[in-house]
């Protein structure tokens, strides 16, 4: 259970210190690594729907994003690691393939389509699957993050609400439809 325990943590560790490294050659960069972010309707920016929640506009932004992955992310780890990648990719192409699609224009970057797919997807399985654990932990969520519910809507320009309203749909749509943690397939197929 610890070395289980130190597995995760080291997992939520690499993908903080890449975020950071990242932020470290963007910044002494002049920012020029957030031309690999993600703009609407280019082809040529495709890329930007795997890269642009490793990219961040400020130290601030980063560091805002990075403490509501830890927890967000170490509330879904929880469970299992394979829950925690397949959420998240599927939140990040999702979320990034619906902005692409649908954004306004202007290049987006940062992780924040990523955290609330986490947050959506926290407070789905509680409603979805209604177990003790679910509803801990969206209490929890709910206890620390319930105001996100307002950055689902456009505030403030420079701020991509698109991507937290894409990437939040991304995330119920996982509770809802995606595999339950700790059921395996044959459980899954026997009737109630």
């Amino acid at each position: 259970m610890i070395a289980s325990l130190a597995t995760k943590v080291r997992l939520l560790l690499a993908i903080a210190g890449l975020m950071l490294v990242l932020q470290l050659a963007n910044s002494l960069s002049g920012y020029s690594l957030n031309q690999w972010g993600l703009v609407p309707r280019q082809p040529s920016a495709l890329a930007g729907i795997l890269l642009s929640p490793w990219l961040h506009g400020s130290w601030g932004h980063l560091l805002g994003n990075l403490m509501g992955l830890a927890i967000l992310g170490g509330l879904l780890l929880l469970r299992c690691r394979r829950d925690f990648w397949l959420a998240s990719g599927a939140i990040v192409l999702g979320s990034g393939l619906l902005v692409w699609l649908l954004g306004r224009p202007g290049i987006h970057v940062g992780a924040s389509g990523w955290l609330f797919g986490l947050w959506a997807l926290l407070l789905g399985r509680a409603w979805f699957h209604r177990q003790l654990t679910d509803l801990l932990l969206a209490a929890l969520v709910l206890f620390f993050y319930g105001g996100w519910i307002f950055g689902l809507l456009p505030s403030q320009p420079g701020i991509s609400f698109e991507y937290h309203l894409a990437g939040a749909l991304c995330g119920g749509l996982y509770a809802a439809f995606g595999p339950r943690p700790g059921i395996t397939g044959r459980q899954r197929q026997q009737p109630d």
